[in-house]
């Protein structure tokens, strides 16, 4: 009895995306699909970039980065959620919930600071245009790239640390389809104002600032050169969609969370949108086109 007592305590039940048994079927299939294109297509982009001698520039680099970067953010979360869409009882254990958050915001983060630096490469390639080889060497690519990277993990162990360090003893539902800081702080206890001070301060950092920066560089491309401005237009949505539904779970007051409402926003910036990154920013351009037609061509001709 004390054993299953110890194993309860040691779990957590995911509440899901929905209340209503008879829509999961449906919800499988399409998570499914979405997760398929979202591997493939960013698989695709890795593949093509790493063979392909042509796209060996920074703005490839900076994509192949973004690519693994999404695919990695969407399978924090997605395998699970299609499992439990097909088992009765949703549950995960206690250090498979700390795994699930701090991968799932480790690859937020990374992606936030990852599409400034992306902006910023944008700018310098369209606006100085004589100097960008020189601004943009393969070392200040790897720099950037790394500093992206371990921006996204410091910022998700503060997270991380600072959530699991409560004591849950409301309940053990979560009402969320994976683990995530808003609905674990509720069901803490004890007092969250710590937590919720490291969410603004080390949160907000991350993502108001990159959204700045990359704003600010979307604004000086308008300014300087308009019709290069126009064709990044669509990276633009993608940016806003992203940073935007990111601000409003994360950025702002407790007491206007709702726990059924907010669930559903996750899936816009967590799994649509590495899901569209490889069609707005690769598939979409003429030179992977062409990379890609090549590998293929080149593929057939080996067999």
């Amino acid at each position: 009895m004390a054993k299953n007592q110890t194993l309860l305590l040691n779990e957590f039940t995911l509440l899901g995306l929905t209340d209503n048994a008879d829509n999961e079927i449906i919800l499988f299939v399409f998570f499914l699909v979405v997760y398929l294109i979202t591997v493939v297509g960013n698989s695709l982009m890795v593949i093509t970039i790493t063979l392909s001698s042509a796209l060996h520039s920074p703005m490839y680099f900076f994509l192949r980065n973004l690519s693994i970067v999404d695919m990695c953010y969407s399978t924090s979360t997605v395998p699970k959620l299609l499992l439990d869409f097909l088992s009765d009882v949703k549950r995960i254990s206690f250090f498979g919930c700390v795994a699930q958050l701090y991968s799932f915001i480790s690859f937020g983060g990374i992606e936030c600071v990852l599409l400034a630096a992306m902006a910023g490469d944008r700018y310098v390639a369209i606006c100085m245009p004589l100097q960008y080889t020189e601004v943009m060497s393969w070392k200040t690519c790897t720099v950037l790239a790394t500093v992206c990277w371990i921006v996204g993990l410091l910022n998700s162990l503060a997270h991380t640390v600072f959530t699991f360090r409560l004591p849950f003893c409301r309940s053990r539902s979560l009402h969320h389809f994976f683990c995530d800081i808003p609905p674990l702080l509720a069901l803490s206890c004890a007092d969250t104002t710590v937590n919720e001070v490291v969410v603004y301060t080390a949160g907000g950092s991350v993502i108001i600032g990159s959204f700045m920066l990359t704003i600010l560089s979307y604004i000086f491309i308008a300014t300087g050169r308009w019709k290069a401005f126009s064709t990044c237009a669509s990276h633009l949505t993608v940016v806003i969609l992203y940073y935007g539904t990111i601000v409003f779970i994360y950025i702002r007051p407790t007491s206007t969370y709702s726990l059924d409402q907010d669930r559903i926003v996750p899936v816009l910036y967590g799994i649509i949108t590495p899901m569209l990154n490889p069609i707005i920013y690769s598939l979409r351009n003429k030179e992977v086109h062409g990379a890609l037609t090549k590998l293929i061509i080149r593929k057939k001709l080996l067999w």
